[in-house]
């Protein structure tokens, strides 16, 4: 009886590839997505909160307001504006487009220096604004 086992095609694994901008970025897209799921449960409870009645809503929003609180908010606000790009990237994709190595590459790349540029310009305009 032959082995079957030694013919096999040996399937690769994570010691074999080398680390990417878009493997980082498709990893980093699954984190924001469980992080909005978290973060979007904040929303509901200040949503909560301001239908439940006035020292609710100013408990929550007094930790919305803290330093930890802001913190949090700024970290949604990355996560929703990095994950709305790469479901962009995503559709484009899903069209047949930016497949090529380095045009994949640098859409990586620029998707994190923009989702960061994005979240800074939405929080300077709030805090103008405010």
């Amino acid at each position: 009886m032959a082995n079957m086992t030694k013919n096999r095609p040996l399937s690769p694994h994570l010691q074999i590839y080398r680390f990417t901008p878009t493997m980082a970025m498709s990893i980093v897209h699954r984190i924001t997505g469980g992080a909005l799921y978290f973060g979007t449960v904040l929303v509901a409870a200040w949503l909560i909160a301001a239908a439940s009645g006035e020292q609710a809503f100013n408990a929550v929003n007094w930790f919305f307001g803290s330093f930890v609180g802001q913190i949090i908010l700024f970290g949604y606000t990355w996560a929703i504006l990095h994950h709305m790009l790469g479901g962009l990237r995503h559709i484009m994709w899903d069209l047949g487009y930016g497949f090529e190595k380095h045009f994949s590459t640098k859409l990586a790349k620029a998707s994190v220096v923009a989702s960061v540029a994005l979240t800074v310009l939405v929080w300077a305009v709030v805090l103008i604004v405010r």
